[in-house]
């Protein structure tokens, strides 16, 4: 498998799952503004939506979207437990915390990324991801995990996401409960191990 990345963006949690599974497989680093690959290839080729993460599997499929890509990675390996059984409750569990990951936090943070947002919709988009973050700290609570009592996809994906709070000037500290989640996924020695090849540690 070939996992197409930009470091430090939303393809670092597939790139987490793919080492947490023990996968066989390579990176290639995509800029963004370019839409170029590190080998000078046209990305659009890969995915024609010129975004990360993009997944090749073995025979040569594409799989885009982080989290179609985490879950099928998670359904690969099942004795790592990485995702809930399909089907069981707990699963549809898992889909919940990953589409609010994606759509009231990932989504939330784009707009503090694009240097065309005006400050005033700047302010409005911090305040709701401040929100959503506050609620966040308070459902996770002591828990070391966001589902169940082991590392799952969506702790891999929340640590990328929290990630980004310096990058945007959203201070991790108001969180106390966040801050030491994120210090705890963050020492997993695969998260670890994604960081130092994104040249991110």
């Amino acid at each position: 498998m070939k996992l197409y990345y930009t470091p430090g963006a939303c393809s670092l949690s597939p790139h987490i799952v793919l080492r947490e599974g023990a996968f066989k497989f390579d990176i290639e680093k995509v800029d963004l503004q370019s839409k170029r690959t590190e080998n000078g290839a046209d990305f659009r080729g890969v995915n024609p939506y010129g975004y990360i993460p993009a997944l090749i599997l073995d025979n040569g499929e594409r799989l885009s979207e982080g989290v179609a890509i985490v879950l099928y990675l998670a359904d690969q390996v099942p004795d790592k437990k990485l995702a809930p059984p399909p089907a069981s409750r707990e699963r549809y569990r898992i889909i919940e915390v990953l589409t609010f990951i994606a759509t009231e936090l990932h989504k939330g943070f784009a707009p503090l990324f694009n240097p065309r947002c005006p400050d005033e919709w700047r302010a409005v988009v911090k305040e709701i991801l401040i929100a959503r973050l506050t609620q966040l700290a308070g459902d996770l609570g002591d828990k070391p995990y966001l589902v169940g009592n082991e590392f799952t996809v969506a702790d891999a994906y929340l640590f990328t996401v929290l990630s980004w709070c310096g990058h945007v000037g959203v201070d991790l500290g108001l969180w106390p409960t966040l801050q030491s989640y994120a210090a705890h996924i963050g020492a997993r020695p695969a998260v670890q191990a994604a960081l130092k090849a994104e040249g991110l540690a």
